[in-house]
Parts: C-alpha cells; sequence; structure tokens
C-alpha cells in the first residue's frame, strides 16, 4: 500500500513554485507539473478547462494579477486512493485560503485595496509523476460577502474567514497509519449512507437530530459556504443549514462524487455534480419556487474525532447552482455597478 509521500511532494512543490511565479511564468510552472491534456473542474465562472493553457489563461493568471503576493494559507492537505473507483487512483487534497491584496479587478468585481482572502480547496490524481486532472473550488460568494455586496441577503450561519481544524493537525504531511485512515473513510460512508442512501429511499435528503447523533459529535462544527454559513452544535446545524435547505430546495437526483479519499483522521470529497435540485421555495432569499433543475456541485471535507465526526467544511459552487435556476450573481452585481466581467 501506497504511503503517498511521492504524490504529496509533487502537489507541494506544484503549490510552491505555483503560488510565487509572476503571471508571465505561470504556464511554465504548470506545464512543469500537469498532463498535456489536463482537466480542471473549477467553480464557475471558470468551469470545465482542458489543457495547460487554460488553465492558466482562464484561472490562475487572472488570480495573479487582481490579488498579490499570493500567500497560500494551508489548513488541511492529505492524500488516499478514491474510494469512487474501488481504489484505483491516487488523489491529493488541500483546503484553506489565497491571501493576497485585492488591487485590481476580479470576474468585474471591483477591488477594495485591502487583503482579502480566497477561500479554496483542491484535488489532483497523480498519475505517474504528473497531475492527470483536478478540482478548483474558489467561495466566489464567501469572497463577495467580504465585500460586503449588497446583492447577497444575510445569512442563516455565521460569515467570516474559515478556519482550520481545531486540533491545528489537518496538514497531514507525513505518512500515517492505514488503519486510520480506512476508520475515517468508513464513517463518513456511514454518514453519507444515512443522509444520501436512506434519504433518497424516502424521497429526499432530510436531516434529523436523532439520526445525526450517530454519526456526529453533539458539538460539531459545520463550517458552511458563501451564503450560508457556518453554524455550531447538532441543533444549530439544524437550524442554521438544514432546515432553511431542505424548505427551501427539493431533492431531483444524487449524482455521485468524482473522487472520496481519506487520510489519518481526515477526509472528504467533491462532485460534479453531486446533487440535481430545484427550487421549492426561498433559498438563501434569492429564489422562488420553480421546476426549474439545476446542478449542485459541492465539497465535503471532515475530520473524524474517534467514532464521530466533529467538524465539516462545505463548498458549494452557489454561483453555478443559481445560474441553473435563473440568478445569475455576477451579472446583478455588473448591472449595479457598471462593470465588466
Amino acid at each position: 500500500m501506497t504511503d503517498f509521500q511521492t504524490e504529496k511532494k509533487l502537489v507541494l512543490n506544484y503549490f510552491n513554485e505555483l503560488d510565487k511565479v509572476s503571471p508571465n511564468g505561470t504556464i511554465e510552472v504548470i506545464k512543469k507539473y500537469v498532463s498535456k491534456d489536463f482537466h480542471l473542474r473549477a467553480t464557475h465562472p471558470f468551469n470545465d478547462l482542458y489543457g495547460i493553457e487554460d488553465v492558466a489563461n482562464k484561472l490562475w493568471i487572472p488570480i495573479k494579477k487582481s490579488f498579490s503576493p499570493i500567500q497560500r494559507r494551508m489548513d488541511i492537505f492529505y492524500a488516499g486512493t478514491n474510494s469512487i473507483d474501488n481504489h484505483k487512483t491516487k488523489w491529493v487534497t488541500s483546503m484553506g485560503h489565497l491571501l493576497g491584496i485585492f488591487h485590481k479587478p476580479f470576474l468585474g468585481i471591483k477591488p477594495n485595496h485591502k487583503m482579502a482572502m480566497l477561500r479554496y480547496a483542491e484535488f489532483y490524481r497523480v498519475e505517474d509523476e504528473k497531475i492527470i486532472e483536478g478540482s478548483f473550488f474558489l467561495d466566489v460568494m464567501n469572497f463577495m460577502q467580504q465585500l460586503r455586496i449588497n446583492i447577497i441577503p444575510e445569512s442563516t450561519g455565521l460569515v467570516g474567514i474559515t478556519p482550520g481544524p481545531m486540533t491545528h493537525d489537518g496538514l497531514q504531511f507525513d505518512k500515517k497509519e492505514k488503519q486510520e485512515g480506512i476508520d475515517t473513510n468508513n464513517l463518513i460512508e456511514r454518514m453519507a449512507k444515512r443522509l444520501i442512501g436512506e434519504g433518497m429511499e424516502s424521497g429526499g435528503m432530510e436531516s434529523v437530530q436523532s439520526e445525526l447523533i450517530l454519526d456526529w459529535n453533539n458539538d460539531m462544527i459545520w463550517w458552511g459556504p458563501g451564503g450560508i454559513g457556518a453554524s455550531y452544535t447538532i441543533e444549530g446545524y439544524i437550524k442554521g443549514h438544514t432546515a432553511p435547505f431542505e424548505k427551501g430546495l427539493q431533492f431531483v437526483d444524487f449524482t455521485g462524487h468524482i473522487a472520496s479519499s481519506a487520510e489519518g483522521k481526515f477526509g472528504g470529497w467533491f462532485g460534479w455534480p453531486n446533487l440535481l435540485m430545484k427550487a421549492k421555495g426561498n433559498y438563501l432569499g434569492l429564489t422562488s419556487a420553480s421546476e426549474k433543475i439545476s446542478e449542485m456541485r459541492v465539497v465535503d471535507l471532515y475530520r473524524r474525532d474517534n467514532d464521530k465526526l466533529a467538524e465539516n467544511w462545505i463548498f458549494i459552487d452557489h454561483l453555478h447552482f443559481l445560474k441553473g435556476l435563473g440568478i445569475d450573481l455576477l451579472d446583478r452585481y455588473h448591472k449595479l455597478n457598471n462593470t465588466n466581467s
């Protein structure tokens, strides 16, 4: 069984060089580490990117030109095999913030010339010492909330800079015991089966306290995405997230994950999309009932505490999901501020 040290080193070197290089040198750095047919799934408005130049010119160079100097504040880092493909492929996962001075427009959003924190999660499949495919989730809605852009209503949870694990041990740079990762993965899958598997059988996704307590610590923390915010304790989680989520949205289908892995006490997944949903009422203060079905791209990362889950970091590509329902938040911003994307 691999210890993933080679894969981790490759991705860490990629991060180090990518963060430091100037916009003009970005293509060469990416070319050094990724395959020619590299496919990156990035959140809206970047979406599916194919090839080295696409990833450089449409994602990283715009980020580097708008925020500098870039400092990567990484909170979670681990590697593992993908349970979705029966553990055939190896993936490296990272989560944290990209810190920089917001000094030039980004996605048409006007700069405030202050420090900004871009909340991110990345997943990379490594094979033959190259990054073959991956995903880059950027919480654009959280960034817009940092700027207090008023097209986004007040969230039900805490809005702020999302911290890393309470235990301060999310960076799994060293080798970990195999069984630790297996235990984490088994717990995550057990929880997901209750939420998604049994929920689908009953015609939806419903979280009730009597079931949540089976897999979660009572003082769990749900570090939610932009638009929702964070909630504390099972009761707070139901009040701040699941109740508004279930009230405002109707579950249509679970479409699965692309990658799911674990190492040590940390693990999680991403999908493209994971869920198909439609609005049955007011979601995020933005929707009304509609028959339109939209894709929900989701990241869930977890920290295990013995036999329960203690913390959960979530990314939802809300800009993509809302656009599928006919609500384009970037377009609304541009019209109000007379800017172009």
